[in-house]
């Protein structure tokens, strides 16, 4: 009886962290192929945003892909219908980087603003001169309900050599493929930039180089609530991609990138202590293997110092062991480490759990948001922290 009294609660135990899990997007579903590159951000009333990529015809980067979105307002428990944010046309529209602007005075009640790239050719193609990647945002001031008419950043934040396409493109730096961090970005709460809004990204700068060597993390950001916007220096690690950052001090910025290098096989951790203006360094952190994949940072305050998350697929050799850690020494060490999803054993797909963003649900609760099961479909899972 005990045996199966304790067998009870071990099923029990399971359902109910199964059922915490839910679908948010799943491919086939509303006309779209595929769902890819998830991220999520918490608006000023609580409601969740959970964008993605919605691939029309095939799981390809590029083709015809929207930018999608559901809302919940429970808590991410359940979530409302999908709705269309970007359409490019035939053309694709990616990289959803959302971010929640809650200190200007002006909009009380805050803002989401996404930020976003569209592309005309493949990037292969882009990164030999053949096509051009364009960077903008749309806001919206009702919590998704609406969103504004989108905005071309591209001359601000983005060096293209195109003048033959826009005038203004006719930088000498040559910057091509070109990807906003595919995740959220964020907001400084706090320090003598607060209310910097702040986005991670990437580039390829003149032709292919071995090693993939043209690729280079930066960032952009604006101090005026998305007037103007400026760039960062590009990180000092050559062949860095898909990058996301975070707040980790009153002027201290983390960032965490795919190392396009292939080796070694893990983060690229860069830091900046003025804003995320300049780096001081730039280094592969071995406390963080990834198999050339994305992540996700978030960071809050607790009293005088942040708390860093970080979450990633931890294993070398592929997309799978996604891993929620945090810190309280700027990612130095990291004091919780939790398995948010592995493929269970005789698993034969690949990517179990790829890409993921992540959100602060309450102080001791993060939500989850990622691709799971060969791209199948993307979910939400709560995850209690201390």
């Amino acid at each position: 009886m005990k045996k199966l009294f304790l067998s009870v609660c071990a099923i029990t135990a399971s359902f109910v962290l199964m059922a915490q899990e839910v679908t948010v997007f799943k491919s086939g579903d509303d006309g779209y192929a595929s769902y890819r590159i998830p991220a999520i951000v918490k608006g000023k009333s609580g409601d969740l945003i959970a964008f993605s990529e919605g691939r029309v015809d095939h799981a390809g980067d590029f083709g015809n892909v929207d930018i999608v979105y559901k809302v919940s307002k429970d808590g991410g428990k359940t979530w409302g219908k999908l709705q269309i944010a970007v359409d490019y046309d035939k053309l694709q529209a990616g990289n959803p980087a959302p971010v929640v602007d809650l200190l200007d005075p002006a909009y009380p009640k805050g803002r989401v603003f996404l930020f976003y790239n569209t592309g005309n050719d493949h990037e292969g193609d882009v990164r030999k001169g053949k096509g051009l990647r364009e960077v903008w945002y749309i806001v919206s001031n009702d919590g998704g309900q609406s969103w504004s008419q989108p905005v071309n950043i591209t001359a601000q934040v983005h060096r293209p050599k195109q003048p033959q396409i826009n005038p203004e493109y006719n930088f000498k730096e040559d910057w091509r493929t070109y990807a906003n961090t595919p995740g959220h970005g964020f907001q400084f709460v706090s320090g003598p930039n607060k209310g910097r809004i702040y986005i991670a990204g990437n580039h390829n700068a003149g032709d292919p180089l071995p090693g993939n060597k043209d690729w280079n993390a930066h960032a952009y950001y604006s101090d005026d609530h998305g007037k103007t916007f400026k760039l960062s220096e590009k990180v000092p690690f050559a062949s860095t991609n898909e990058s996301l950052a975070a707040q980790i001090g009153e002027n201290s910025v983390y960032m965490s990138s795919r190392n396009q290098s292939y080796t070694p096989k893990t983060r690229i951790i860069s830091i900046s202590h003025d804003g995320g203006q300049t780096w001081i360094s730039s280094a592969p952190d071995t406390n963080l293997p990834d198999p050339i994949n994305q992540a996700s940072v978030l960071s809050w305050k607790k009293g005088k110092k942040f708390i860093l998350a970080h979450s990633n697929a931890a294993d070398e050799n592929k997309r799978d062991n996604l891993t929620l850690r945090l810190s309280k020494d700027q990612g130095k060490t990291w004091y919780f480490n939790k398995v948010v999803a592995k493929s269970p054993e005789g698993y034969k797909g690949g990517a179990y759990a790829a890409y993921s963003d992540i959100v602060l649900l309450k102080k001791n609760s993060i939500g989850v948001l990622y691709e799971k099961d060969g791209y199948k479909e993307i979910v939400f899972v709560p995850v209690a922290i201390k």
